[in-house]
């Protein structure tokens, strides 16, 4: 009689295959060699964000619907930060932030479905009204933001981040932490750990899996709160997610 082995064991009925261990959730790509495009470069948000990511040592370049509005901004801002118009800033970039107005929002997107086909597209967008009473949030007929995006962008990976973030603190050069989590969705756990990995290059910042694209609105309507916040205390808050 011969003597089995671990492999024929693990082969015999009822001995499973060892499972692999899990991915830690910390672990994130690099995206250092990334060019991240930012579309509404010019506006507080958008330029905030071009700023923090080109002073952490990203490629940025910022689009506006007149390249030289953007090309004005970038010189400002330095840090070899590069202006174009929105449809070149979404051809040479990886990864496309998109952070123009609500109102403009679904007709910038149409106008450049081609050139941000195949690229990774990050909507930080939140549709507000404002009224006596202040801020309120807006339900787009999709949903949200980000699932309006997603519509009009078939041929693109969307994703939604950014959203909490003061363009206060963003534009300080006398800010050197920015200290915040950054609630991050998406369809495709890759693509998620991309936008994650980008907001840790920020120093303070974390990006925070949040759920799928039809989360989205939640977190686009929770500005809305923090406006309330921020008028009431005279802040600029941010979010942290507790015990992860």
């Amino acid at each position: 009689m011969t003597s089995s082995t671990p492999s024929d064991s693990a082969q015999q009925p009822g001995n499973a295959p060892a499972k692999a261990p899990a991915k830690d959730p910390w672990d994130l790509p690099d995206v250092s060699g990334l060019v991240v495009g930012v579309l509404g470069g010019t506006g507080p948000q958008g330029k905030g964000l071009a700023f923090r990511l080109a002073r952490a040592g990203q490629k940025v370049i910022i689009g506006s619907r007149a390249a030289e509005r953007a090309q004005a901004a970038a010189e400002e801002l330095g840090h070899g930060v590069e202006g174009a118009d929105n449809a070149e800033t979404a051809r040479r970039s990886d990864i496309v932030i998109v952070a123009v107005p609500w109102d403009g929002h679904g007709k910038t997107l149409e106008s450049l479905r081609e050139e941000l086909a195949g690229k990774l597209v990050v909507d930080c967008v939140n549709p507000l009204g404002f009224d006596k009473q202040g801020a309120y949030a807006l339900r787009p007929e999709e949903g949200s933001a980000a699932q309006q995006a997603a519509a009009l962008l078939p041929d693109s990976r969307v994703t939604a981040a950014f959203h909490h973030l003061s363009a206060v603190l963003l534009q300080d050069p006398e800010t050197d932490m920015i200290d915040t989590d950054v609630m991050v969705l998406g369809e495709v756990r890759a693509d998620v750990e991309i936008v994650q990995a980008l907001a840790g290059r920020i120093p303070g910042m974390r990006g925070v899996f949040a759920g799928r694209l039809r989360n989205a609105h939640q977190v686009e309507s929770l500005v809305a709160n923090l406006i309330s916040v921020n008028r009431r205390y005279t802040a600029h808050a941010g979010l942290r997610v507790t015990d992860v």
